[in-house]
């Protein structure tokens, strides 16, 4: 059976893109170019790897550390198609990740705002990336939001116009 990500991904482009992911075994072989994402999506996306290579700890004792360790170097690997190596980077989903841990606390552990029932945690992820979409003006977007980037809208929603809004 498919990884239903990148089933569902498939279902939800109608045209050719570009697509980076990390070198995690649900996606690609590690030997050859091929894996779950040629076998779903070959034949609509330009694909590649960037796998980030971390300094070992020589003091590290077996308990997690709540900082970051530091990167040695980045590997971009060509996988099929045709994909921009210069573009080839999975910084835009950290980027997001670590958006949606600092603006959810429900994906942070041991916080009172841990998710208990799935049902609340959906809508929770809901609301944020309704606000982070039409709410939330982004830099890179020239003070944009996404959706006015995407010309879903002309203007940033106010969080009164997102409450009541359904889909």
């Amino acid at each position: 059976m498919p990884p239903a990500f990148l089933t569902d991904l498939r279902s939800r482009m109608d045209m050719r893109f570009q697509f980076t992911t990390d070198g995690f075994r649900g996606y690609c072989d590690h030997h050859t170019s091929s894996g779950n994402v040629q076998d779903i999506l070959g034949d609509i996306c330009d694909y590649a790897t960037e796998t980030k290579h971390f300094k070992k700890d020589p003091h590290y004792n077996g308990r997690r550390k709540f900082f970051a360790p530091e990167i040695v170097n980045v590997t971009r690997k060509w996988r099929f198609g045709n994909p921009l190596m210069s573009e080839a980077t999975t910084c835009h989903a950290e980027r997001t990740n670590l958006s949606l841990r600092t603006f959810n606390r429900r994906f942070v552990r041991r916080t009172i705002n841990f998710s208990k029932k799935l049902e609340n945690h959906r809508y929770a992820v809901a609301l944020f990336v309704a606000h982070f979409n039409f709410c939330r003006i982004h830099k890179s977007l020239n003070g944009k939001t996404p959706a006015m980037a995407a010309r879903l809208t002309d203007h940033k929603w106010t969080v009164e116009e997102l409450l009541p809004a359904e889909t």
